[in-house]
């Protein structure tokens, strides 16, 4: 029987080089367009949900939404066993067929002990089916030059993928109900791998993926969903591509070196944010990246119908503040959302100018405002020449003329983002009114225009509270919301020393906690934290806050990130303490997440075959009505803040986990299944179950 090919691509990671199957339907798709007898001509076939194209004639597969290197790619048939990791490394197409073909004969014959050599002479042996051996070339010279022989430590050689173990992955489906662009902080690397923003929004995905399967379940099986598409937007080295390293290099002292390099290309893009030059570079990339990246994509996907969002880790999640808070709401826009009660808004208008003429003791010009159909709109663009026209005389002119001044100076003065507080139709004119000039704090640059309104935007991480703050910005009017964007989430970890709120700046005069986020599996933690930023209990019922005694899980998930650090102590003793630390902190991958261990798993079973304990009853003081909290508009009523719960182990010391804290939220489930469930929200689908602690 013919063997089965599978199509690989060569990936190269901090100079280790290994192949990577496609996925099943990937590869199908591949083989197909390579059997269609077209082999003459360039043929690109879109791999990995769209983002690589492969062009089947160079072998190359190529990225299509951002820069990195060409990867080769290999039909693959023969495959050997590496030397250093033991992975196998599939033979090239040539040699393969050529070991096709005498292991055919050989078969047919039965004729085994068959000897080959390959293109780099060395030496494969074909004992029997079960035992094929690869030979490292040993040479051994004499006067008449070197020949291979078989002695070196034999390699097992393996035909078929489905000899060697390859995990393959079953694919993204192929239905895209939501767009969301990913926006990375300070530096080029996103995580304490030191990993690029690619890499970790690709994490982001896959850990995506593994939560639609686990909760969104009823939705995929009967076809309402498929997938969110998450593409990473890059301006580290646009930025830093303008020249400004040159200059920097030539005032850099010569001591401790690499610290210094590490703060030139990391801290300092904090400092390049707040010049009005480079700011202005660093908008405009943003910007335009975006714009570019949502046309390039609806060319490739033009059946595509979804909304799009934006998140921003870090300073990244300032960056599309400023840019949002500067964004211009299309007059076809507002005019289609006061549809169903422009009759309504019109005659309010009306009555709120009365209002304000029995204000200023001028109620017996009611009649002639109400004859110009004049609202309060109208009245606010109204100069004095206008009023004279309308036969109103100079007294009440000058009066009316002083009111309108007055207001429009206290617009100028309010808060960045904040309409006039005293006005008494603040949202309208709030939107429309220019924010966050200068004087405010901003800085000063030209905000490029979105081609698109984001559903709802996402921060992980984000100072922009603080950034508010020293802006001198006290509070943000409750009524405010970003023109364009009607969602705001702005997500943290409890220990991220990066992150600030944003609810206290809406209501500073009342003391509340940000909302704790449900563990994705349902569990309860461990939460020590007791500071201002940590959660309080919530409502009764909620499933989750501080609890008296550690759970089952708890304890197991404990001793999940314990032996995760030992065994790679054990094994690598002195290995560096990077490595350490990435064992001690890592979040599970999706796919080890899913197999659980047996003590996991007994430890669960027993947390849910046990009675509801007093443990899980909220204490006494939480057991009435948590009071409701209004936050403004900026998040459309509802909450703002979102904490993450911080994982067991991490509660032993805050301060030794702070930086993981700020750069945890690529791989947190937790987090990517909040931003799952609101983008599904907002297209009326829900969770299979709701988590506990959940809105």
């Amino acid at each position: 029987e013919a063997v089965a090919p599978h199509w690989f691509y060569r990936k190269v990671t901090d100079g280790r080089e290994r192949w990577v199957p496609f996925s099943t339907q990937d590869s199908e798709r591949l083989e197909e367009a390579h059997g269609s007898g077209r082999g003459k001509e360039d043929l690109v076939v879109p791999t990995s949900g769209g983002r690589y194209d492969v062009h089947l004639k160079e072998r190359q597969r190529v990225a299509v939404y951002w820069e990195e290197e060409v990867s080769e790619v290999r039909r693959c048939t023969w495959f050997y066993k590496g030397d250093k990791d033991n992975k196998y490394i599939p033979y090239s197409e040539t040699f393969s067929e050529e070991l096709e073909e005498a292991y055919m004969i050989a078969v047919t014959l039965d004729e085994w002990k068959k000897k080959l050599e390959s293109p780099s002479r060395e030496i494969i042996i074909l004992h029997n089916p079960k035992l094929m051996v690869h030979y490292h070339p040993v040479a051994t010279s004499d006067d008449w030059g070197s020949t291979p022989t078989e002695q070196g430590r034999p390699r097992t050689v393996k035909r078929g993928v489905e000899n060697i173990a390859a995990e393959i992955p079953n694919g993204e489906p192929l239905q895209i109900d939501h767009l969301v662009f990913v926006v990375h902080g300070i530096g080029p690397a996103c995580d304490i791998r030191f990993r690029s923003i690619v890499q970790c929004v690709n994490d982001f995905r896959n850990v995506s993926l593994s939560m639609l399967q686990a909760h969104f379940k009823k939705a995929q099986e009967q076809q309402q969903i498929g997938r969110v598409e998450f593409l990473p937007v890059n301006w580290h080295s646009s930025l830093h591509s303008t020249g400004v390293d040159v200059d920097l290099e030539r005032i850099t002292l010569p001591s401790i070196n690499r610290l210094r390099h590490f703060i030139n290309d990391t801290i300092l893009d904090v400092f390049f944010y707040n010049s009005s030059t480079y700011c202005q570079t660093i908008v405009d990339t943003v910007a335009s990246e975006m714009n570019r990246l949502y046309q390039l994509f609806l060319q490739r996907n033009p059946l595509f119908k979804g909304g799009v969002s934006i998140a921003g880790h870090s300073l990244g999640s300032l960056i599309l503040f400023d840019l949002l808070t500067n964004q211009k709401a299309a007059p076809e826009g507002d005019e289609h959302s006061k549809e169903g009660s422009r009759t309504t808004s019109s005659n309010r208008g009306i009555e709120e100018v009365k209002d304000i003429l029995k204000k200023l003791e001028l109620s017996e010009y009611c009649d002639v405002f109400e004859k110009e159909k004049m609202d309060r709109q109208a009245l606010f663009l109204c100069t004095e020449k206008n009023l004279k026209e309308m036969g109103i005389p100079l007294g009440p002119r000058m009066k009316i003329h002083h009111y309108i001044s007055s207001k429009t100076e206290m617009q100028h003065r309010a808060e960045p983002g904040s309409p006039s507080q005293h006005d008494p139709d603040s949202t309208d004119d709030g939107r429309n009114c220019q924010y966050r000039d200068v004087g405010l704090g901003q800085v000063s640059a030209n905000y490029p225009q979105l081609n698109y309104k984001p559903t709802i935007f996402f921060a992980f991480g984000s100072p922009i509270g603080m950034f508010l703050t020293v802006r001198g910005v006290k509070r943000i009017n409750p009524n405010y919301s970003l023109p364009t964007c009607k969602g705001f989430f702005n997500i943290f970890h409890p220990f991220d020393p990066v992150a600030y709120r944003i609810e206290p700046m809406i209501v500073p005069d009342l003391e509340f906690e940000p909302m704790l986020l449900p563990h994705h599996k349902g569990r309860k933690r461990m939460h020590l934290g007791k500071g201002k930023g940590s959660p309080s209990p919530p409502a009764p019922g909620s499933g989750c806050g501080p609890q008296p005694h550690a759970n089952p899980s708890c304890l197991s998930e404990l001793k999940e990130g314990l032996t995760r650090m030992s065994v790679d102590l054990k094994n690598n003793l002195l290995g560096s303490l990077r490595v350490a630390w990435q064992s001690f902190t890592r979040a599970p991958l999706p796919a080890v997440e899913a197999a659980s261990t047996d003590a996991e798993v007994e430890a669960e079973a027993s947390a849910e075959k046990q009675p509801e304990t007093k443990a899980e009853e909220p204490p006494a003081a939480v057991k009435e009505e948590a009071p409701v909290i209004n936050v403004g508009r900026l998040n459309g009523g509802n909450r703002i803040d979102y904490v993450l719960q911080e994982k067991p182990i991490e509660s032993f010391n805050e301060y030794l986990f702070a930086l993981q804290g700020h750069l945890c939220y690529w791989e947190s489930e937790d987090t990517v299944l909040l931003v799952l469930k609101e983008i599904y929200q907002t297209q009326g689908i829900t969770l299979d179950q709701p988590l506990p602690g959940g809105q």
